[in-house]
């Protein structure tokens, strides 16, 4: 039994075995599993392990691996197999958990108030002020219910005799319950059967506590409490989960430029105005949070932030300056003083550490070298554990001597082997591999002086056999935690049951969304580049079937219409007046796929992932999987003008299936009209240009190109439809400029440019702009028949409404910058807020 899974799996003596008892045989918890995977072909657990990454890459989870080239792209890395704890034990855990961020709260009280573990000697002074993590401002600060951490997470290592030790204490925004969500969403799409028959406890009610924790403990004084997730940006390592984070509490995601003190009371830019906040949940380092008073370089912080916290006027998630209880250095005093606070022996111990401040530690640490890991004192300090016995020569002097020169600076901790557990490999056999694991446990304040722990976690994989580092930093994976059920569970929901919170008069149920200013803006550039790749992708694709159809009237335009397409942008062949056909095909395929080439395909959707990826959470599952898709679209090189045709098409689709996730996923709110109008300003600008440029072609010109202008302008069934001859100037001339039924039309976008501008104002409250209006006048006032070729007043015609193009182009640019200046910087509260 279970054979051909375990029969090339290592068997490790010196370490713990999560998956295997000592005598190799399968530990009872894991039995059901290994049943279930026995069952599986190599091709059935190769498709599994795809669908786990193909879930990955749809749902766009990332982790930004510093200098690595995939950057901010790069994937989130999560192993089939899970790590399976027994109910029994994650009893124990949990309770061990729970205990330990009693303590933590307790602590940081005490030492930004009245420091009496300082004042009796239980705590080092040079431990807590002799770092960076504490923070002097905050001293004294008393947040709303005394809840200074109300989320914790707790790294934990398994020895060889199967102890759990604590590693680290992350209390300051700790990351991966996002990322612990997804990861099981993830698995119930890939291992179904196995979260059924093995009855595993559901993380949700982690993310139901942290909400109603927030919402009763906000200051809010009777109105429905606004909270807000703030992030230092998309260049943050795990910003991807920030964005999941706000889209499954449903809290806006803003940025510290998002917000502003006024009064020392915090204020949300929206495109309403200003609107109060009650509550932060950051994940932004303590010191960069203000830089007033914490750290006056931070460009990513709110000034005023600390002062306004001070007076409680709002609450702030975790407490700013509990980073300082993320040392290492003071594992060794919590069990004294978990006595003096708590009155409770300390259920999880820590590793065996030595703070090098204390001589007698410094001495034991150079003695005994060989035998313990040199870590970092403080979290604020870059370098990774150094295991002494892998130090020799200079470096090994060089570490000496900076212990001696700087022991408050370092501690040292006993080495533990860490346990190791099963992963799937990725080769043809998808044969069980051995890796060393760490335990990423997590606990969120449930406001009454206790603590909820989230039944699973994540489990961090090293990413080499036998290494005692792990770090997702250095290019580590991840599992879901499976922690087995005892008895009856909570429903799997994310529900809120936190009505008792609402106000009075019923506030908490609002009409309207909160759209901040920046998530506003991004959905107006969001909107803009959507209409741009796919104007674009049209361009392209029409201008390539002209070069490769071998008509002859095809070839004697293709002078014309390369000239029109180097005035759009995109770079043609510049040598040769009259380009050869493989030459206009490159230029047009490297317009396609090249990301160098400012005008292409391949930018501009970088460009429009950029903006989506700051809205994320505005954005509907299907909508955010549909645009996540689309840079993928132009990897593939397209190295044939078939194969290029065949990728913008397929962009073509994609930018066809985003309109309808606008019209059909989003709620009609100001985010989704300045998307709206962001689409629309594009397309008449696009078609302004194209139309301008066209009627500087000679007559002649102009009638042998209607056909690829129709096409281009994506109007070719419709004219066949309606005329059913050949394209003729004025008919042509009427459908993509006059006719206000014509979605692709000038006229038809100066009538919706109209509507959507007066909604905004309306809904807003904010002036409307006028230009569209002005442009549908002057277009109005125009007689198609003038237009006719050889008619008297034909050039004159002809002149005006290149004007009018040109001046829709300008039109176009100053409703951006007019928007920008009256929506996305908004600098005044509303009447209401009386500030």
């Amino acid at each position: 039994m279970h054979q051909r899974l375990l029969e090339s799996y290592p068997v490790s003596s010196d370490r713990y075995d999560e998956m295997l008892l000592p005598d190799g045989s399968l530990r009872p918890h894991w039995r059901t599993l290994i049943d279930q995977l026995e069952h599986l072909s190599p091709d059935m657990l190769r498709r599994r392990a795809t669908e786990v990454r193909d879930a990955i890459a749809s749902d766009g989870v990332t982790y930004n691996v510093y200098a690595d080239p995939k950057g901010a792209n790069r994937p989130w890395e999560l192993d089939l197999l899970p790590q399976v704890v027994a109910a029994d034990e994650w009893r124990f855990l949990s309770r061990a958990v729970s205990q330990r961020a009693r303590l933590m709260n307790a602590v940081l009280a005490d030492i930004y108030g009245d420091q009496a573990m300082i004042g009796e000697g239980l705590l080092p002074p040079a431990l807590v002020f002799g770092q960076h993590g504490y923070l002097m401002p905050c001293h004294g600060l008393k947040p709303p219910g005394g809840v200074h951490l109300h989320a914790y997470a707790i790294d934990l290592a398994r020895s060889a005799d199967g102890t759990w030790w604590v590693v680290s204490d992350r209390t300051q925004g700790p990351s991966g319950t996002g990322y612990a969500l997804q990861n099981r969403q993830i698995m119930s799409r890939a291992m179904p059967e196995a979260l059924r028959d093995m009855q595993v406890e559901s993380p949700h009610g982690y993310f139901h506590t942290l909400r109603s924790t927030l919402t009763r403990l906000a200051p809010a004084n009777g109105e429905a409490p606004l909270i807000v997730l703030l992030t230092p940006g998309p260049y943050n390592e795990t910003y991807s989960e920030h964005a999941f984070l706000a889209h499954t509490l449903g809290f806006p995601l803003v940025e510290g430029v998002d917000l502003t003190v006024r009064g020392d009371q915090v204020f949300l830019k929206t495109l309403n105005g200003l609107r109060r906040v009650h509550a932060i949940l950051r994940r932004m380092d303590d010191d960069y949070c203000d830089p007033l008073e914490l750290r006056a370089d931070s460009a990513l912080g709110v000034p005023g932030l600390t002062q306004a916290a001070r007076l409680g006027n709002v609450l702030v998630a975790n407490s700013l300056g509990s980073g300082v209880l993320e040392s290492t250095a003071l594992h060794g005093f919590l069990p004294a003083i978990s006595e003096r606070l708590l009155g409770e022996t300390l259920m999880l111990p820590a590793v065996a550490s030595w703070w090098c401040g204390e001589k007698p530690a410094l001495d034991y640490t150079l003695e005994h070298f060989d035998d313990l890991v040199i870590v970092p004192a403080f979290s604020s300090m870059r370098m990774l554990p150094v295991f002494g016995h892998t130090v020799t020569g200079a470096a090994r002097r060089r570490l000496i001597e900076s212990l001696q020169l700087q022991p408050h600076a370092y501690a040292a901790q006993e080495w533990v082997r860490l346990s190791q557990a099963p992963v799937m490999s990725r080769s043809g056999d998808y044969r069980l591999m051995s890796r060393t694991v760490s335990l990423r446990v997590f606990a969120v304040a449930d406001g009454e002086g206790g603590y909820h722990v989230m039944p699973g976690g994540l489990t961090r994989v090293a990413s080499r056999q036998r290494r005692d580092v792990v770090s997702m930093q250095q290019g580590g994976t991840t599992k879901d935690v499976w922690v087995l059920r005892e008895g009856e569970s909570a429903p799997d929901q994310l529900g809120d049951e936190a009505a008792g919170v609402a106000a009075a008069d019923g506030t908490l149920i609002r009409s309207t969304v909160d759209v901040s200013s920046h998530a506003g803006e991004n959905l107006f550039w969001m909107g803009r580049y959507s209409e741009r790749v796919k104007n674009l992708a049209r361009l392209l694709r029409t201008t390539l079937q002209y070069t490769m159809d071998g008509q002859t009237e095809s070839r004697g335009m293709l002078g014309s219409v390369s000239w029109i397409c180097s005035q759009l942008g995109v770079q043609m062949p510049k040598s040769d007046p009259r380009p050869t056909i493989t030459g206009l095909q490159q230029s047009l395929q490297a317009a396609v796929v090249d990301p160098s080439v400012p005008v292409s395909i391949a930018t501009q959707l970088r460009q429009l992932a950029n903006a989506a990826y700051q809205v994320r959470e505005h954005l509907s599952l299907d909508n955010w999987h549909a645009l996540n898709k689309m840079p993928a679209m132009v990897q593939d090189r397209a190295n044939t003008p078939a194969a290029a045709q065949q990728v913008l098409s397929n962009v073509i689709d994609a930018c066809s299936g985003l309109a309808g996730h606008a019209l059909d996923d989003m709620t009609r709110d100001a985010g989704w009209q300045f998307l709206m109008v962001g689409r629309h300003i594009e397309r008449m600008a696009n078609m302004a240009t194209l139309f301008d440029n066209f009627l500087r072609l000679p007559p002649q010109r102009q009638t042998a190109a209607l056909s690829w202008l129709l096409e281009s302008a994506s109007s070719i069934v419709t004219y066949r439809v309606r005329y059913r001859r050949t394209p003729e100037w004025l008919p042509v001339l009427h459908l993509l400029v006059f006719d206000i039924s014509n979605p692709h039309g000038m006229a038809y976008q100066f009538r919706m440019l109209q509507q959507y501008l007066a909604d905004i104002a309306q809904q807003l409250g904010l002036l409307s702009m006028t230009i569209p209006s002005h442009l549908a006048h002057q277009l109005e006032a125009m007689n198609l028949a003038d237009f006719a070729h050889g008619s008297p007043g034909a050039a004159e015609a002809n002149a005006r409404l290149a004007q009018l193009m040109r001046d829709a182009v300008n039109g176009g640019y100053m409703l951006s910058d007019d928007l920008s200046r009256h929506y996305f910087t908004p600098l005044t509260a509303p009447v209401s807020q009386g500030v």
